[in-house]
């Protein structure tokens, strides 16, 4: 749809218009369950969207961002948030690192996500993922969230989007006790998501992986690679980067480039708050 013509659609039109879309793109497609190994983890999926089916039909190697968290705080009895967690394949796999003992905080806003999430958190009986359905910020409250297979907070008017809660990491470590590990991947929000974490940053007993998206996605939100990676390397954590692709990781994570940064591309950070183990380093 043409901008000008989306702005003479009054809102709550709108919404319902892109929300009939995205139903009728679910109620297309023909849902089923299926089974693969990701990242060593054999797991049964409801595919319920071509999205998803596109991301998760198929095996998944080992993620070198887990493995790479695995030298860290990511160990058995942690306890790791996943904000962003899509359909909790990811929170799944997380599950299975840190072990009956551990949690996994699974929060994620796009209903029909959520509504997937839990089932494929029964179809696995992960008993230590908690479902928090709700966008990731700067403050507690409400946030408007761009709805679609994999929508996103934006800031600006409210046209075409859909009012959900709002949570911040500090918040979530209130409720849910204090992160061993946070796994960020929110669409070009990681610079509001980072605001709403400064206990928990300047505690310095959390490990954090972020995923940066590229300098239009972020600058939409008011953040850029520089401003997130700041909020590590400010406080004193080590910090490596990696480059990203539309598939998995491209090379290993190395020391912070901020080459890389300036890019204006996608790519991936992990920052320790203290030494790591020295188990496979």
């Amino acid at each position: 749809m043409h901008p000008s013509v989306r702005r003479a659609i009054p809102s709550p039109i709108y919404r319902k218009l892109r929300q009939r879309r995205i139903h009728q793109r679910i109620a297309a497609f023909e849902p089923r369950q299926v089974e693969h190994v990701y990242g060593g983890a054999r797991l049964r999926i409801n595919l319920r969207d071509a999205l998803a089916e596109g991301w998760y039909d198929h095996d998944w190697g080992s993620q070198p961002e887990i493995e790479a968290l695995k030298r860290g705080r990511l160990v058995p009895g942690a306890t790791v948030f996943d904000l962003g967690a899509h359909q909790a394949i990811v929170a799944l796999m997380l599950a299975r690192e840190v072990g009956p003992e551990g949690a996994v905080i699974a929060v994620e806003a796009e209903p029909h996500n959520v509504a997937v999430a839990r089932t494929n958190i029964d179809l696995n009986s992960a008993t230590n993922i908690v479902v928090v359905a709700a966008a990731v910020s700067d403050k507690v409250g409400h946030a408007f969230f761009s709805e679609g297979l994999n929508g996103a907070v934006l800031p600006g008017g409210r046209t075409g989007k859909i009012r959900v809660d709002a949570v911040t990491v500090d918040e979530l470590a209130r409720h849910h006790g204090s992160p061993d590990v946070v796994f960020v991947d929110v669409e070009g929000y990681e610079e509001l998501a980072l605001r709403g974490a400064t206990e928990t940053l300047d505690a310095k007993e959390t490990d954090f992986f972020v995923e940066i998206h590229d300098a239009a996605t972020l600058g939409a939100c008011g953040g850029d690679a520089r401003g997130v990676a700041g909020h590590f390397v400010s406080r004193g954590y080590e910090c490596l980067t990696a480059p990203a692709s539309d598939g998995p990781l491209e090379g290993d994570f190395r020391p912070i480039d901020p080459m890389l940064l300036d890019r204006g591309e996608r790519c991936y950070l992990i920052a320790y708050a203290g030494r790591r183990s020295q188990a496979g380093s």
